[in-house]
Formats: C-alpha cells, structure tokens, sequence
C-alpha cells in the first residue's frame, strides 16, 4: 500500500487509488491473452461448433443482463459499486469478466481487431463530438451540430420534437 491509500500494481510501477480516486487497469493480460485463454478453454471442450456470431451475441447478451440485475433497484443516491458489499462486488466482477470475455470471443470470431476498432471509434468520436460543443451535455452529435448553427435562437417546437424521439445509437 503507499501512503495514499493506493494499492500497488505488481510489476508496473503503477498504482490503483482508492475507489474515489483515479483507476487503471493492470495491463496483463491483453486481449490477445484473453482472447488465446476462452480460445483455448473452448477448444478443450469442444465447444467451438457452439460458438458462432450469433450464439456468442446472444451470449453476450445473456451476460449484460447478468450484470444488469446487479445494479436493478439500487437507488440513484447509493454511492456506487465502490461501497458494494465484497459479495456484491465479487459478482460485479464475474458478470464483468464474462461480458468482456463473450465480447472479446465475438470480435475474434468475426475478424475485429478491438484494440483497433476502439481506435478508429475513439477517432469518430472526437470528430463527432468536439469538446467546445458537447461539453456538458448529453446530446447526440447530430443535435450538437444543430444546436452550434442555432445558438441564439430560442427552442423551437423542432428542437423539441427531437428531444421526444426515442433513443439513438452512436
């Protein structure tokens, strides 16, 4: 432990604070390892034949609602997974794992190389949502762009009914 109340990551150097401060991940294992790992525990079952797009999105599926059962009915004002009790976030963690590993597997099967997908989407990001314009705020970037042209002028029964559609993907 260091002074802060941090817990040191072995071999890196680095440091994990305390839940209200900064996190980093440790950084072994990679995806690759994660991916060579449920490659190899599939194959030892023979459970390749099992694992096309679709059964592992489904899957995937299946585990994010794991992992959101976990946080179902918790009130807003809780503080958070950090103030879980050790059972609680023990299962935080495995429902985490096997929506990262259903994830990473689903990518492999179809030839998505995250690390670079998460790139080139982190590079869409930036161009679709420039920090002067969303800072704050929770719009998407075609109401973003709207709201840049149309700043000084008062909402309108237009901005309104976009605000009323259903959600968006990104």
């Amino acid at each position: 432990m260091s002074e802060e109340g941090g817990e040191k990551l072995e071999n890196t150097g680095r440091e994990r604070t305390n839940a209200a401060g900064p996190f980093s991940f440790s950084p072994e294992p990679t995806l690759e390892d994660i991916r060579c790992l449920h490659a190899k525990f599939a194959a030892e079952r023979d459970w390749d034949q099992f694992h096309r797009p679709r059964n592992l999105l489904l899957a995937l599926v299946g585990e994010v609602g794991e992992l959101a059962e976990l946080f179902q009915w918790k009130p807003d004002e809780e503080p958070g997974p950090q103030a879980w009790p050790p059972k609680e976030r023990a299962a935080l963690q495995e429902e985490l794992s096997d929506v990262l590993i259903y994830l990473v597997a689903l990518a492999a099967r179809c030839h998505v190389d995250l690390p670079q997908a998460v790139l080139a989407k982190m590079d869409t990001n930036q161009r679709r949502y420039p920090a002067h314009l969303s800072r704050g705020s929770a719009r998407k970037y075609t109401d973003l762009l709207h709201e840049a042209t149309s700043e000084d002028q008062a909402v309108g029964t237009a901005d309104l009914a976009c605000e009323s559609s259903g959600p968006t993907s990104t």
